[in-house]
Parts: structure tokens; C-alpha cells; sequence
């Protein structure tokens, strides 16, 4: 999954305004997403690429670049 494969995804789950998604973006203080919507991201992500990424990475898991990292360890 590359940046704008992912921007789109973010987009479309957190609707958030799209200049905003940024790989330096905070998911919670840039995206203002709560923790549902961390989880719905979580989700969608995982159908997408098919990588899991389980609940306890998610604590560690803070902006875009950090989710493009995580996908691309698999």
C-alpha cells in the first residue's frame, strides 16, 4: 500500500479533510480520531492490504507514516 492508497483510505473512514492527511499527521490530535474510529481504520486497513495489525501495536501507532511502516513490515 503506497501514501495515496492509504490518504484515500483514511479519508474515506476518519472523513476527514483530505489536505490534512499527511505521512507527519497525528491520527488523534491532526485527523481527530477517536478510538472508534482508530479501530474502524484498523479494520479497513486489514481488509485492504491483509496484513493484521493487532490491538496492541495500535498504542503505538500515532501518525500516517507510522500505519505505511507497520503495512510494509507485513
Amino acid at each position: 500500500m503506497d501514501f495515496e492508497a492509504l490518504k484515500t483510505l483514511i479519508v474515506d473512514t476518519l472523513d476527514c479533510d483530505e489536505d490534512k492527511v499527511t505521512p507527519e499527521a497525528d491520527l488523534r490530535e491532526d485527523l481527530e480520531a477517536d478510538s472508534l474510529s482508530v479501530v474502524e481504520l484498523q479494520m479497513a486497513i486489514e481488509d485492504e492490504t491483509g496484513v493484521k495489525i493487532a490491538d496492541e501495536e495500535l498504542e503505538n501507532i500515532h501518525t500516517v507514516q507510522d500505519i505505511l511502516d507497520r503495512v510494509k513490515k507485513g
